[in-house]
């Protein structure tokens, strides 16, 4: 199971996920400027991994991760996620989409526009999110 996790892996790489990747690192770049940024910058940074190599991952709560509540989970956090969307989330949602209805016109793109519909519902609310193996 875990070949197949890496030949899906380096074709979703190869095409796209390098490009989806490089746009979550960019923005996180940019979150950096401001110290009030430095939180997204860092949820970017996590999430453009798992945009680089999205098979046999996924992004939860950290609330379940770490059975308790951070700053990320609580309501600040949620006043987080309503920014980023403003901000940044619906553009990275979009770029997404967009590679999930290109994907979707093959068969054997399915498997890839189904992450990219995972990577979008991610893109609107990345705070307090960890990520872990499967």
């Amino acid at each position: 199971m875990s070949v197949l996790r890496l030949i899906f892996n380096v074709l979703w790489f190869l095409l796209g996920g390098l490009v989806m990747g490089l746009a979550w690192w960019i923005i996180g770049l940019v979150c950096f400027i401001s110290i009030i940024g430095i939180p997204f910058g860092r949820a970017c940074f996590v999430m453009g991994k798992l945009a680089f190599w999205p098979f046999g991952r996924d992004a939860i709560n950290r609330r379940y991760i770490n059975h308790v509540e951070d700053f990320g989970t609580s309501a600040f956090g949620t006043l987080g996620n309503i920014v980023w969307f403003i901000f940044f989330g619906i553009w990275l949602a979009i770029g997404h989409l967009m590679h999930a209805l290109v994907c979707f016109l093959s068969i054997i793109g399915i498997p890839f526009g189904i992450q990219h519909l995972k990577l979008a519902g991610l893109s609107i609310a990345p705070i307090g999110k960890g990520i872990v193996g499967r």
